[in-house]
């Protein structure tokens, strides 16, 4: 195998044909690799938006993907899949994929060469594009919303302000229509310029200027896309937003909505029960 799978799924893509290229059985069970693919895996390395679940049908036998994942193989022929990957995406040396996990018994058609089709989960793949762009909205409002706590510069933002987003985030996890976010307040920060006391006394109103900020994009409607640099799943996309504020752009692998229209509003819940740890857990409400 000597290409990188093709996706679909940086334009949207739910459902397409392809051809098996791989079948890998292990502990975990049934992989199946083929050459284009509408499904979004998880990334080993950012674990942060779930991969697709769907189905995979062939001469009429229908088989479950339980959660699509990165998988790789070395140039010396070492197949790898997850969090077993040994380097980082894009690493020279190795071929990069998109791993289908089977549930259940593996139809015998299911062989090398054969031709398939896929479907994802459609309303789930467009409530974790909800919940990533829901995300990335926070964040940015985050940003605005501490920007004057900065005693240094931090650098910028997509929009050019203060990336507190950059400096403190150590997790995210993206669900169906929201997300949470973990934010390091530690001494690192503190030396970085950053006025934890003054965050810490003015929460509540840091959260209330976050979800203006957020009420005003949902209701300009901006558009949301991907823009990949290439058609493979090794190659970099970013998201793309046309906010009121100017044009956001972020290095992003995961799916994302076309419109902020796709929202009857977003916020966010502020917590720092642990004076060392911001959590922010975003909600999004879909439109109908």
């Amino acid at each position: 195998m000597s290409s990188s799978t093709v996706v679909s799924f940086p334009a949207g893509g739910v459902s397409g044909s392809s051809t098996v290229r791989r079948i890998e059985s292990g502990e975990a069970g049934t992989v199946v690799v083929v050459d284009a693919t509408p499904f979004h895996p998880v990334d080993h390395t950012w674990p942060d938006q779930p991969g697709d679940s769907g189905e995979i049908v062939l001469d009429g036998a229908v088989v479950r993907v339980s959660e699509a994942v990165m998988a790789a193989i070395s140039d010396e022929g070492e197949f790898a899949l997850g969090a077993d990957i040994p380097v980082k995406r894009g690493a020279e040396g190795w071929t990069w994929l998109v791993g289908h996990p089977l549930e259940g018994e593996t139809p015998s058609s299911l062989v090398e060469g054969a031709r398939v089709e896929l479907s994802v989960d459609a309303p789930r793949r467009a409530g974790l594009s909800r919940g990533h762009t829901a995300c990335h909205l926070a964040s940015l409002a985050l940003d605005i919303a501490v920007a004057d706590l900065w005693r240094k510069d931090p650098g910028a933002d997509a929009l050019g302000n203060p990336n507190f987003e950059a400096r403190a985030n150590q997790s995210s996890r993206i669900h169906e229509d929201g997300a949470v976010d973990e934010y390091r307040l530690g001494k690192s920060l503190r030396r970085a310029g950053f006025d934890t006391e003054t965050f810490a006394a003015t929460l509540e109103d840091r959260e209330a200027a976050i979800n203006a900020q957020l009420a005003t994009w949902v209701a300009s409607g901006a558009m949301s896309r991907v823009v990949p640099e290439g058609p493979t799943i090794v190659d970099r996309r970013s998201w793309h937003c046309e906010l009121p504020d100017g044009h956001a752009e972020i290095l992003c692998g995961g799916t994302h909505v076309e419109s902020l229209s796709e929202f009857v509003s977003i916020s966010v819940a502020l917590d720092l029960t642990d004076p060392q740890l911001l959590v922010m857990t975003t909600k999004a409400v879909p439109a109908v």
